[in-house]
């Protein structure tokens, strides 16, 4: 079984916790885009690890983890990673790989990357990593992968900075660099978890360009992302939380007023731990889009959902998701390409009853309240995708499947 794990919003969705339950029934885990910018927090036996470019499946002692031909890989800071894994107790060496076909990020990236931002007359917002700028490099047919560490005409390209950087990191790489592509044939009839990063809603083609990230986070991007045909992915599973979330600029017609709304804002961000993994910053919150969320599965073609942080809404009297937006005065489900019209959008609310009650215990769809059964299951007809997952908390056993994505 090939299983893919996307963010069916704008991030920070809880993939990285999902992942890391899942991989238990992996043989292989292989995260397929984005690079540093991502941030994955998993919490084991009440010790939180955070991870950014090292696959979510690496805390399991038995499990290979390949970082795919998608991600552009800054190798100061998986080093980095890698020790901070190493200094936790996990034993890394010979079970982490990456692709020959993934780029590399410079040094000299992140400053150009911050001050393109800078420069913009509407900044996207970026985390500064250098992503944006291996990506454009990519694209422009001038950047550097691994494959290219012993091409001595490439090398040749290189000096000062850039140079001496690359001679430090550049045997450790080696050693690490695989054919994913082969490895991929290698281990075609065994179980693979393949990690997206960001978001659906921050895809490069179908997110809200031009606030997307510069890698395919669709699910798409698996099959390109890790040198293996579509047809080879059997199912899509989209992570999504119970209310919205949004790092850096961009339209979200959901989010809550700070004005109006600004203590349901803040009680939503403190309780469901929303600053960034990687930037630290507080992350912008509102209403669940099912517009959007919809969209996401759409084009997705996400066969089950995967729904965190329910628990954050255990002691409210109602709540309210975002149903259809208002435009210029109509009413639309669809969800729109135009900026301009993002940007006008208001949000068309329908309120939920309630649970008040704590949701920490459950561990079946049957133990859930009866209001908290009935916010999934307009969700489910609403979006017309199962979900097959809930999370009720951080650790891994405050997860319970409705059903297993494991099975065809």
């Amino acid at each position: 079984m090939k299983v893919v794990v996307i963010g069916a919003q704008w991030g920070d969705e809880g993939k990285g916790k999902i992942v890391d339950y899942l991989a238990e029934d992996a043989k292989y885990v292989v995260r397929y885009a984005g690079g540093p910018n991502a941030g994955h927090t998993i919490v084991v036996d009440g010790k939180q690890f955070a991870l950014h470019q090292v696959p979510s499946g690496i805390l399991y002692p038995n499990k290979s983890v390949f970082l795919g031909a998608g991600m552009v890989i800054d190798p100061e800071a998986l080093f980095n990673e890698l020790q901070m894994l190493k200094d936790n107790g996990i034993d890394w060496e010979g079970r982490v790989f990456i692709s020959d076909r993934a780029h590399i990020i410079l040094p000299g990236y992140r400053q150009m990357d911050k001050d393109r931002d800078a420069a913009r007359k509407r900044p996207i917002g970026t985390t500064g990593r250098g992503i944006g700028i291996a990506y454009s490099e990519k694209a422009h047919r001038d950047g550097l992968r691994l494959a290219d560490l012993d091409w001595p005409e490439k090398m040749a390209e290189f000096e000062g900075e850039n140079l001496a950087y690359l001679n430090k990191y550049k045997d450790k790489l080696i050693e690490m660099r695989v054919d994913l592509t082969a490895k991929m044939y290698e281990y075609r009839e065994d179980d693979i978890l393949f990690e997206g990063a960001q978001g659906a809603m921050l895809d490069i083609d179908s997110g809200t360009y031009p606030y997307v990230s510069s890698g395919a986070s669709c699910s798409a991007g698996a099959a390109t992302g890790c040198g293996i045909g579509p047809k080879d992915l059997d199912k899509i599973l989209g992570v999504f939380k119970a209310y919205q979330t949004r790092v850096g600029n961009g339209p979200m017609p959901t989010e809550f007023n700070n004005e109006s709304e600004g203590e349901l804002c803040e009680y939503v961000r403190k309780t469901g731990r929303e600053y960034g993994v990687t930037t630290g910053r507080a992350r912008r919150c509102g209403y669940l889009d099912l517009v959007a969320l919809r969209y996401a599965c759409i084009t997705n073609s996400i066969d089950s959902l995967v729904l965190t942080h329910l628990d954050i809404y255990d002691t409210f009297d109602e709540i309210e998701a975002c149903i259809a937006y208002e435009i210029d005065g109509k009413v639309v489900t669809d969800f729109p390409a135009s900026v301009p019209a993002m940007e006008k959008a208001k949000p068309v609310l329908k309120k939920f009853s309630g649970w008040k009650a704590s949701l920490k215990k459950c561990r079946s769809y049957e133990e859930l309240p009866k209001a908290a059964r009935d916010y999934v299951e307009f969700i489910e007809d609403y979006c017309k995708t199962p979900v097959g997952i809930i999370s009720v908390g951080y650790e891994r056993d405050e997860t319970f499947i409705r059903e297993n994505p494991w099975k065809k």
